[in-house]
């Protein structure tokens, strides 16, 4: 997975339909709850919590395919399958995590440059 490669915003722009207020509500949701979750799931794999990286993994798996982050959303749906495993290969996952963070840390950059730019156009 390139850094900042996986994102496409061809369905946000699609539901917005030239609203740049849901652009701007779209990404700051996704912001403030992106960072949350890859904590919860960082956390959870350093504790062994398996149950709990699956879980989080989960919930962040929709938003990645509503941002087109869709090699990250397949990423993030290994991880919970790994983690539900019973037995799971800690260095897969912690490295397949690490990864997919890698890439979405790049893109919410990327969404707070166009945040920026739709919030200077209300």
């Amino acid at each position: 997975m390139a850094d900042n490669q996986d994102l496409d915003l061809t369905f946000l722009y699609e539901i917005a339909d030239g609203s740049n207020e849901f652009i701007v509500e779209s990404i700051d949701m996704f912001m403030q709850q992106s960072p949350e979750l890859l904590h919860l799931i960082d956390t959870a794999i350093t504790a062994g919590d398996w149950a709990g990286a699956a879980s989080s993994a989960h919930k962040l798996k929709p938003n990645l395919g509503f941002f087109g982050m869709i090699d990250s959303q397949s990423a993030m749906q290994e991880i919970e399958h790994l983690a539900k495993t019973g037995d799971p290969d800690v260095h897969l996952i912690t490295t397949k995590f690490n990864e997919v963070r890698s890439v979405i840390t790049g893109n919410l950059r990327k969404l707070q440059q166009i945040k920026t730019e739709a919030a200077a156009q209300l």
